[in-house]
This record gives structure tokens, sequence and C-alpha cells, in this order.
């Protein structure tokens, strides 16, 4: 049978002050979409598109045990049983085979697709669409690994691409282009002569970080390729739903070693004749909120280019270019007076103020902020 996962485990530093501890960024009410009222956080945005996905009864969201109360609460339709709590982060391939290895035990034909928490990803019939192609390559081969490709707009240096092979027959190709694919190779994040020439070339696509996969060739990927995950993983797996079930979890999870999923499978996969990496086209509007100046693209701009999540308590004169976000509980005014390309953020006990081109250096400002304010 068809799962999903949702892995909600980002720490979301970059957009500090509204990311803390205590909320960050994927459960952040702060995206407001056209004719709603009510912003809504990008974990729901995700846990929507799964309506056409999976029953309801076989979505999962691995996160953080600390954030189980928060996500019951504001994402509606997950139990407690559908909440796959880390007692630490361990990075992806952990929440990854932490969630093989809950759904080998509940379905040892299980087929899951992991998804992401902090995307918005437009139109939903073509994401569904994509899905759905991923998980039929699986069903009918599970050594099949597979991995989407976002078609890219930019030779943008701030992702990952994957190399396209040939096209795997017998996969009619989706109603917006592309389709099915052999993936020849991952690469990391080019420089901006290399990204231009991977666009141009139409051979490559930004790795989405998302999948479909069989949970028991996932298992048996790690068992191969990170004995160490696949150890602990296997012991979370005996004990799991029996009274030892979270001793053992809490004992094992927080030693496995943190390393992606695309270092600990993904890559050595592709060289591995026992299993076969596979790509889908994924013909979407795929933005990443992973920063302010990403979450910008969600705002619309006035004539001068200034965006702000609430423009009925900013002010601006002669300015142009900035970005004005407001996340206190009280009407608090932000002015702006000949000001360009600034990023400004106000919460009730945090105001942060920097200039956008400088946005990628916030995770070493944080650093540096008091504990109580992280």
């Amino acid at each position: 049978m068809r799962y999903a996962m949702i892995m909600a485990g980002g720490a979301g530093t970059r957009l500090w002050p509204m990311s803390r501890q205590g909320l960050p960024k994927q459960l952040i009410p702060f995206i407001r979409r056209p004719g709603s009222e009510r912003a809504v956080s990008l974990l729901e945005l995700s846990a929507g598109r799964l309506a056409a996905i999976v029953p309801e009864e076989r979505r999962f969201i691995c996160t953080g045990e600390r954030y189980r109360d928060s996500i019951r609460e504001r994402v509606p339709g997950f139990t407690d049983d559908r909440i796959l709590g880390e007692p630490a982060a361990r990075d992806t391939v952990n929440a990854v085979g932490f969630a093989a290895a809950v759904f080998e035990k509940l379905d040892p034909d299980a087929v899951f697709c992991v998804l992401t928490a902090d995307h918005i990803i437009e139109p939903q019939q073509d994401f569904a669409d994509a899905i759905d192609l991923g998980f039929r390559l699986v069903e009918d081969d599970a050594s099949r690994l597979v991995t989407f490709g976002i078609m890219p707009t930019e030779p943008a240096t701030g992702f990952g691409y994957i190399h396209r092979a040939e096209a795997i027959e017998g996969y009619e190709p989706l109603r917006t282009g592309g389709g099915a694919f052999r993936v020849q190779q991952f690469v990391e994040k080019p420089d901006l002569a290399t990204a231009e020439r991977y666009v141009a070339s139409g051979e490559y696509g930004w790795n989405a970080g998302m999948f479909v996969f069989s949970a028991r060739t996932v298992m048996e990927c790690l068992s191969r390729f990170k004995p160490e995950s696949y150890e602990g993983l296997k012991r979370i797996q005996d004990a799991w739903g029996t009274p030892e079930g979270e001793g053992v979890l809490g004992e094992v999870y927080p030693a496995l070693p943190r390393v992606s999923v695309d270092y600990a499978i993904m890559e050595p996969a592709s060289r591995d004749d026992r299993v076969t990496v596979c790509g889908v086209d994924m013909d979407v509007r795929w933005l990443d909120v992973g920063s302010w100046p990403s979450y910008a693209e969600t705002l619309e701009p006035d004539a001068a280019g200034n965006r702000a999540n609430a423009p009925e308590h900013v002010v601006m004169h002669d300015s142009s270019g900035n970005l004005v976000v407001s996340g206190g509980t009280g009407a608090h005014a932000i002015a702006l007076l000949g000001c360009e390309d600034l990023i400004v953020v106000h919460t009730d006990d945090a105001t942060l103020i920097m200039p956008r081109e400088r946005a990628q250096d916030l995770k070493a400002l944080h650093g540096k902020v008091g504990e109580g304010l992280k």
C-alpha cells in the first residue's frame, strides 16, 4: 500500500527571529493564500498536498518529539500514532530510515513518498501526477529508488542538481512534459558558470529533496551502505509497538550517525547494480521557503518593489526593494525612509535589520543570539 511521510525537522535559523526553537519555520503561520483570510504554516500546506495522494490513515509526519503537541494542535488530521517523534535531530537519512522501519513493520510491501515541509508547490494536480508516477515506478519494481527533478527556471547556485540519463520506457510522459528517467549523476551546488551550463543543456533538474521508496528496499540499502544506522533502526523496528518501544527509541536514535539521505543512500545506490536510481520531472512552481529573500517571493511587490506581510502596519517613503515582516501580536507601525534592499523583521521580543544581500549570513548572527531568544 501507499504511505506518505513529511520530513518536518528543520531548525530554520535563516528565518530568525520568527523561527525559534519552540516554533520552527515549518509551523510559523505566515503564508497567505489568495482568497484566504487566515495565514497558514508551510507544514499545513504540505499536509494539504497529501489529500489526493494517500488516505489520511497512511499519512505521517517525522519531526522533533518536542513539536508533537504543536503539530497535533496546528495541523489537523495527524494523531499521535502518525507523528514519528525524533528524540534528537539526526539528519535526513535517519528520518527516512525511521519511517521505513515503521512502515515495513506495518506493511511488508509498503511504498512511501518522502515530502518536505518547507516548500510551496503549485499547481497541486501537476505535483500529484508526478508523485503518482513515482509510486507506479516503485510498485512495478521495488528495487527502484525514485527522486524528483524540478524543471529549472534559472541557473540557481543554491540547489543541487540531478543529471538525467535515458527515459524509462513504458511510462507515459506527464501532461506537463517530462516523465520518468534514469539518473546519471547527483551534483552538488554549482558555481554560476556551471549552473548556466546545466540549464542550457536541458539535461539537469533541481534536486527537490523528495522521494518514493519501498520501505524494504530502504532497509536493505541501509544494511549495505550505512550499517551503523541500519542496526539502530532495526532495533527500533523490532521494539516498535511494544511496551519497550519508547525506551529503545530514546536510547538508540540519538546515537545514530548524522548524514543526509543523498550521501548515505542515493549516491552509493547510483553505483550499485542491485538497485536503480530513477527520476521524475516535476514541472511546477517550486519555492524553497528557507530564507527571508525566498519568503519575500510569497508576497506581492508594490510599484517600488517593496513587499510586506502586513502592509496596513507599514509606511515607506522614497524606499525600494525592501522586505518588511511584522510578527508581533499588537499593531506595531514600521516606517522606512530612504531605504533600499533592506530586510526588516519585527516580533514581540526581537527586531532584525539587514541588507538583503547579507541574508545568507543570518545563521552566523543567530549563533551570537542569547539562548532565550533562539
